[in-house]
């Protein structure tokens, strides 16, 4: 595979290129290097929710102001997975919207500089803001960017796996943030300094990174490869218009509902240990957060490997049926044992994401960008939760008692879970991708029907005269 050679932008979505057919061994390069963009997303994060308590100390606000950064965060992503992001996607490919979230990331990390400067808390909400576009951009197409490239039948594993790297992102920022942003008055230059250079060299890390994507050659992966995929597997056997995707409306539903109760915890976790466990400071509430969130990572890595011998979809229902059975004590607990109740959600939180945009994304076929765009467009409800379990603990001065609000919204996403388990219209289509045998021999067909093996191009080479004629023979309907 050669670095460093003229790269190719844009990608024709009539033309297939076979890169919906990698083997495990052939996406390897492009899925580890997407993965990275998974730690960097879930720093970022794990950084927000330790500012969350910090600005509260350092800036003087109350605990429903200060979830303004979690609106302004998460309140970008529809704009950028159903806007700007999804358009690049759809017209050139996940290479340049890579490369385009990359650098708004980069350049929000640089607006955070002078609003730090002046002690401006609405001027850093609107440099996150920006952040949030860039990683929004970036979720639009890392996620069904891993899901989709390489064999369908490992594609909640592969996303876990990928995602499990968010997790220790967010396990590293809490840490930093305890030695960091904690270890100074709150009335001292530092406290607020030491943010602009942790900012820094993220914007930094993310230019150079976008640098590397501009030169790798990525597969690109096109909507008739999707369409093929889904013909295959008899996944979506009667191709429906994209209004009629109800499935996918739900996923989008469960993942609103589940993100916005999980952003909601972590970022009012320092604000509940201080609480209820009399004597914590900022900074060990800070430590314990970095515990809570190596749990999260822990249960991914956990998750992905029992979906490697148990559907995925019912470890998912088992997951989600446990988060409301340990969400729910932490309301009247104190002390260790409400600590430990929300080290066991956020444990079992930990694969519900990417395996709502797995299961989600199963037999959209060529809609699959677009739907794509609608589930990542979910996280829209990190900008909504907070805010309510924020008032909620103002209005009754406990977060332990407005733990109810993130329950609620728990509730509702579960039912997904027990549609995609007991309902055939959800169940078959989910089933039948997972037991699909593409990218496991490494047989490709070609447009006209014979099958080919190619090993040595990676399965992602195609010659353009194939190419051209591949777009009639891919995207008719299939009758059953």
């Amino acid at each position: 595979m050669k670095l460093f050679r003229k790269p190719q932008i844009r990608a024709d979505d009539n033309a297939r290129t076979r890169a919906a057919e990698l083997t495990l061994r052939q996406s390897l390069y492009p899925l580890a290097l997407v993965t990275v963009l998974f730690f960097l997303w879930g720093f970022s994060y794990g950084l927000l929710d330790t500012l969350n308590k910090h600005f509260q100390n350092t800036l003087n606000i109350t605990r429903a102001r200060s979830s303004g950064l979690q609106a302004a965060y998460f309140g970008a992503y529809p704009l950028a997975s159903l806007g700007h992001a999804n358009w690049i996607l759809r017209k050139f490919g996940f290479k340049l919207c890579f490369i385009w979230g990359l650098c708004l990331y980069a350049f929000g990390c640089l607006m955070t500089w002078p609003c730090l400067v002046y002690h401006s808390f609405g001027g850093f909400c609107a440099a996150t803001f920006i952040i949030g576009n860039g990683l929004g951009s970036l979720e639009t197409a890392a996620n069904p960017y891993i899901t989709i490239c390489g064999p369908p039948r490992y594609s909640e594993i592969r996303i876990n796996v990928a995602q499990a790297f968010n997790g220790i992102g967010t396990v590293v920022a809490p840490v930093l943030g305890s030695y960091v942003f904690f270890t100074h008055t709150a009335d001292s230059p530092e406290a607020i300094g030491n943010v602009q250079w942790v900012y820094l060299a993220v914007a930094c890390f993310a230019f150079l990174l976008a640098v590397v994507f501009f030169f790798s050659p990525i597969p690109e992966i096109t909507d008739a490869d999707m369409a093929f995929q889904a013909e295959e597997t008899h996944a979506n056997s009667v191709v429906k218009p994209f209004r009629k995707q109800y499935r996918l409306f739900h996923a989008a539903f469960a993942q609103f509902c589940y993100t916005g109760a999980q952003v909601a915890i972590a970022g009012y976790f320092i604000n509940y240990v201080t609480e209820t466990r009399p004597g914590t400071t900022s900074a060990q509430g800070s430590q314990f957060l970095a515990g809570a969130q190596g749990a999260f990572a822990a249960g991914r890595f956990a998750g992905s490997a029992l979906m490697r011998f148990v559907k995925p979809r019912y470890v998912f229902l088992t997951y989600m049926t446990l988060i409301i059975v340990f969400i729910a004590p932490s309301i009247t607990q104190r002390g260790n044992a409400g600590m430990a109740m929300l080290y066991l959600t956020l444990f079992f939180e930990s694969i519900i994401f990417p395996t709502i945009v797995a299961l989600g994304m199963r037999g959209l076929g060529k809609h699959s960008k677009r739907g794509s765009g609608f589930i990542v467009g979910g996280v829209a409800g990190g900008a909504c939760v907070p805010p309510l379990l924020g008032a909620a603990s103002d209005i009754n001065n406990s977060t332990a008692i407005a733990m109810s609000v993130p329950l609620a919204f728990f509730v509702a996403a579960w039912s997904y879970a027990i549609c995609v388990n007991f309902v055939p219209a959800y169940r078959i289509p989910v089933d039948s991708l997972g037991q699909a045998k593409i990218g496991i021999e490494n047989v490709q067909h070609s447009p006209h029907g014979e099958s080919e093996i190619d090993p040595e191009k990676g399965g992602f080479q195609m010659e353009e005269d194939a190419a051209k004629t591949s777009s009639s023979a891919y995207n008719k309907k299939v009758v059953t």
